[in-house]
């Protein structure tokens, strides 16, 4: 990094609605590891009814929540910040969504009778399954800019089965686990530096390296980050693919 200190802006999208997968526990993993580096940490939240401005952050953070509330930010996120979130990912913002949040960057999500918007920055489409829920310890295969073949690990706990457009790429190939459909063996889904996946529990403080990635490249610093003492995360990683079987 130049000696000017960077300051990372992250806004997260329905804080109080979209968080019942210990979703702060991402928030805090990207703030801890600015702090550490040096690297300024913003924080700001946009709910419903909130207008959203897209220069506002450099990365959108989106969690998961009960059906209820995730029909309420499907109508907003629809009306109110769909236009802003699309004007974010093309001047190559950050998105990531993760289980609820990942459904509705598709184009919708149908839920029994109801169909939700989604706002189309993923060639995604979910279907509420009448089967068994999708439950349990995953590991998937990703290869990202700058870092290569690597894993991350978490939980995947959802009823929605996502199906991948011609337009989309998997996020990663499932090595344990179910991952978007329990059929394909594809996990999330990333197109530019859009992302979306079912990996929760959190996903940042089991995937150290991937909380890394996410900083830099929402700062669009090329070089590597400055390494950190990271026998714990190590550790954390670890124990979350010995979970899922690997």
């Amino acid at each position: 990094m130049d000696s000017e200190t960077p300051t990372l802006r992250v806004c997260a999208l329905y804080p109080t609605l979209m968080n019942i997968y210990a979703d702060r526990g991402n928030l805090l993993m990207l703030e801890r590891r600015c702090s550490w580096r040096g690297i300024g940490f913003e924080l700001s939240g946009s709910g419903i009814g909130d207008e959203l401005d897209p220069s506002g952050a450099d990365l959108f953070y989106m969690g998961g929540g009960q059906d209820r509330d995730q029909e309420l930010c499907a109508a907003d996120l629809h009306a109110l910040k769909r236009e802003s979130l699309t004007v974010a990912a093309g001047r190559g913002a950050v998105i990531l969504g993760v289980c609820g949040g990942y459904q509705l960057l598709g184009h919708e999500y149908q839920l029994g009778d109801a169909t939700l918007p989604g706002i189309g920055l993923l060639d995604i489409r979910t279907v509420r399954s009448s089967g068994p829920r999708l439950i349990g310890n995953v590991a998937i295969e990703v290869h990202l800019p700058g870092v290569g073949s690597k894993t991350l690990a978490g939980f995947e706990n959802h009823g929605g089965r996502t199906q991948l457009g011609e337009h989309a790429t998997a996020l990663g190939r499932v090595l344990r686990g179910h991952g978007n459909n329990g059929k394909d063996a594809r996990e999330g889904a990333i197109s530019g530096n859009v992302i979306g996946t079912y990996l929760h529990g959190p996903l940042l403080p089991k995937n150290s390296w991937f909380a890394d990635w996410l900083i830099a490249t929402a700062l669009g610093i090329k070089e590597p980050l400055p390494p950190l003492d990271d026998a714990l995360e190590d550790a954390a990683h670890a124990d979350a693919c010995k979970a899922a079987g690997l």
